[in-house]
């Protein structure tokens, strides 16, 4: 069965997110698509469906969304308060949302990006290959009032789920490998770089996010020999003042800054999430090591799934709770039972 969600109100930086499109750099097209692409992970697995599927991404606060058919939704990613015709709703869970029903969603808790994904997922239109917004690029825009979402097909029944959020939304060490440039700083300061107890900048968006310290900016031997060429989510760049930025989901197809390193892929998420001032830090690892790292991040994603369990429902807030069957199996009490 497919349906309807209708925007009654979004904040500024809404937009609909799956996984983006890979194979356009060449083109000047970054991938694009979910900052935290963990999220779209647990939200598939609350709902039973594929990671490729479409999400509403909330960057920093929510909106307020109404059904216009029964629909299964989850919300994952940095937490948020959640209500449906004001009574509050679990996070990180998955809910029926009725038809006629409102969803309201606030301002983030802690982290920077929320997450809405519905049954069957949204079926935005496809450009290049994905249903992403890339704001960068030119690619859709950000969804306003009024707005009407199609959704797919939903072979999905369940919902009253929960997972237990992985601890991503404040800030911590993130692991980096070597990159292209990093021989051009000194060892003494890749040293301090690794010391340095950095804080999120406030200029961050879905480009990237500049991390900044209280000491003095990092300097590389011959930065000016550096040509523009390729670079990709994860690289922090040096800029001129020493400052790292760390590129994300819409970051440019090159540059010529130079990078102190790359930030391991299954890191990002945390960097992603990291709101405004929180503290953040860098460690290096070998090459080896942060590939064995993505593959058991990878074998971790499939099994969300399994690790998903049932939410425990308060009676009070069950405005149904005569249709369900709360005793079963039971007897007169003349029975012999074995």
């Amino acid at each position: 069965m497919t349906g309807t969600l209708t925007i009654l109100r979004a904040g500024p930086g809404v937009t609909v997110q799956d996984g983006g499109r890979p194979g356009w750099l060449e083109y000047g097209v970054s991938r694009g698509g979910a900052a935290d692409r963990l999220a779209l992970a647990e939200g598939a697995a609350l709902l039973g469906q594929g990671a490729d599927l479409a999400a509403v991404e909330m960057a920093g606060m929510g909106g307020e969304f109404q059904a216009d058919s029964d629909l299964r939704i989850a919300l994952t990613g940095a937490p948020m308060r959640a209500s449906i015709d004001g009574a509050a709703v679990a996070w990180n869970a998955s809910h029926l949302l009725p038809a006629g029903a409102r969803l309201t969603i606030g301002a983030a808790q802690s982290g920077s990006y929320g997450y809405l994904h519905v049954g069957g997922g949204f079926q935005t239109p496809e450009h290049l290959g994905a249903r992403s917004a890339h704001l960068a690029a030119g690619i859709g825009a950000p969804l306003a009032e009024g707005d009407v979402l199609d959704t797919g097909a939903d072979g999905g029944r369940t919902t009253g789920l929960g997972l237990a959020p992985d601890d991503r939304f404040e800030g911590g060490t993130v692991r980096v490998v070597a990159s292209l440039q990093t021989s051009l700083f000194p060892q003494a300061e890749l040293t301090r770089f690794e010391r340095t107890a950095f804080r999120r900048g406030a200029r961050g968006n879905r480009m990237g996010v500049p991390v900044e310290s209280d000491g003095e900016g990092f300097r590389p031997d011959g930065a000016r020999t550096v040509v523009s060429e390729v670079i990709v989510p994860g690289d922090i760049q040096v800029t001129g003042d020493g400052t790292p930025y760390v590129l994300l989901a819409e970051s440019q197809t090159t540059g010529g800054y130079p990078r102190i390193g790359t930030v391991v892929p299954c890191d990002l998420p945390l960097l992603a999430q990291a709101a405004a001032g929180a503290e953040l830090g860098f460690r290096f690892i070998p090459l080896a090591e942060a590939v064995e790292l993505e593959r058991a991040e990878a074998e971790r994603r499939e099994g969300l799934r399994s690790q998903c369990y049932p939410l425990i429902r308060d009676p009070h807030t069950m405005p149904n709770l005569l249709s369900y069957q709360l005793i079963s199996g039971a007897i007169a009490g003349e029975e012999d039972v074995l």
